[in-house]
C-alpha cells in the first residue's frame, strides 16, 4: 500500500494533551497513545473507549466537520437498533496550537466487513436494510451538501464515459449505468451516508454492528447507499436485504442503486492499484453485477 500524504498538520502526545486539557480537562490524563496516521486523519487511542481524531491535512477538515454536525443528529435513531456510529463525544474547536475542528468519539471494536465473506455477510443484510431505512429519513436546508454523492448519475456521466470505454470488458458495467440513467431521477432529500463501502462496516461476532467513516455525509440520493449491497452480499444476501426494505425504495431507485454500484466498481478497478484490498472490493463488484 501506498504511504500516507504528509501531515500539513500534527500534533505530539503533549500538543494532544493541551487540546484536552482546554475542552475536556477531565479526560486529558488518561492513557494516550497514537494508533494510525489515515489519508486524512491522526488517531489517538484515549483510555480503553476513545479515540481522538484529528485532520492531518487540510482537504480532511469538512469530513471532521461534517461528522460534527450530523451524527448527533442521525446517530441515535441507529443506536435504537443496537447498531454503533462514532458521535463525538467532544466536538473540539481550534486553538491551543491546532487550526482546525477536532473530535474525541467512541472507540467501537469491530471487523471491517473487507475481511468478511460474502455469503456470510447475507446473515446480517436485514439489519443492514434497517439501518438504512433509519438513516434514510429528511435531511434539514443546513445538512452537509457533497459535489458528488447522492447526486442525479447525469453529474457523473461525463466521469463515466472515459472509464467504461477503458475497460470495454466490462458490459455488465456498461448495462447497469445505462440503466440507471434511463431510470426515473429521485426526488428524495434525505440523509445519506455518502460512503458506503465494505470498508466503513464493522461486524463483531457475526452481526453487522457498527458505521463508522461519516465524513462524506449528505443529503440527496438513497440509491448512492443501497449500491452498497452489490458490493458486500451474494447474491441470496442481495435479495434478503432487499426483502428486508419492503416498499421503501421504488424500482427506479434500485435501477439507480445498480448504476452507482456500477460507478463505484470503475472507481476501484481504476484507482486501486495501491490498495489491493479495495481493487479486490472493485473485482467483486463487477462480477456480482454480471449475475444479480
Amino acid at each position: 500500500m501506498a504511504d500516507s500524504p504528509s501531515a500539513e498538520w500534527s500534533l505530539d502526545e503533549g500538543g494532544v494533551r493541551t487540546l484536552l486539557r482546554a475542552a475536556a480537562p477531565e479526560l486529558a490524563d488518561l492513557p494516550l497513545t497514537l494508533f494510525a496516521d489515515g489519508w486524512d486523519n491522526s488517531m489517538w487511542r484515549l483510555g480503553s473507549e476513545l479515540v481522538v481524531r484529528l485532520p492531518r491535512r487540510a482537504l480532511a477538515v469538512p469530513l471532521i466537520a461534517n461528522e460534527q454536525r450530523a451524527l448527533p443528529e442521525i446517530g441515535p435513531a441507529l443506536a435504537v437498533l443496537g447498531i454503533r456510529t462514532p458521535i463525538p463525544v467532544i466536538a473540539g474547536e481550534p486553538g491551543d496550537g491546532f487550526p482546525w475542528p477536532w473530535s474525541v468519539a467512541p472507540w467501537i471494536d469491530g471487523t471491517s466487513a473487507l475481511r468478511t465473506p460474502r455469503a456470510e455477510n447475507a446473515a446480517w443484510a436485514p439489519r443492514l436494510a434497517a439501518a438504512l431505512q433509519a438513516l434514510h429519513v429528511p435531511a434539514p436546508v443546513d445538512a452537509p451538501l457533497n459535489p458528488v454523492r447522492g447526486r442525479a448519475l447525469i453529474t457523473r456521466d461525463d466521469v463515466m464515459r472515459p472509464r467504461l470505454d477503458a475497460l470495454p470488458a466490462q458490459s455488465a458495467l456498461r448495462g447497469a449505468w445505462a440503466d440507471g440513467l434511463a431510470a426515473s431521477p429521485s426526488v428524495e432529500q434525505v440523509w445519506i451516508h455518502g460512503d458506503l463501502h465494505p470498508g466503513n462496516v464493522l461486524v463483531r461476532e457475526g452481526r453487522f454492528a457498527a458505521l463508522i467513516d461519516f465524513g462524506d455525509v449528505t443529503v440527496g440520493d438513497p440509491a448512492y447507499d443501497l449500491a452498497s449491497a452489490w458490493m458486500l452480499f451474494d447474491a441470496p444476501g442481495l435479495g434478503a436485504f432487499r426483502r428486508a426494505t419492503g416498499s421503501r425504495y421504488d424500482d427506479a431507485t434500485w435501477a439507480r442503486a445498480r448504476a452507482w454500484a456500477a460507478y463505484m466498481a470503475l472507481v476501484l478497478l481504476t484507482q486501486s492499484d495501491d490498495r489491493p484490498e479495495h481493487l479486490a472490493v472493485g473485482q467483486s463488484t463487477a462480477e456480482a453485477l454480471e449475475t444479480y
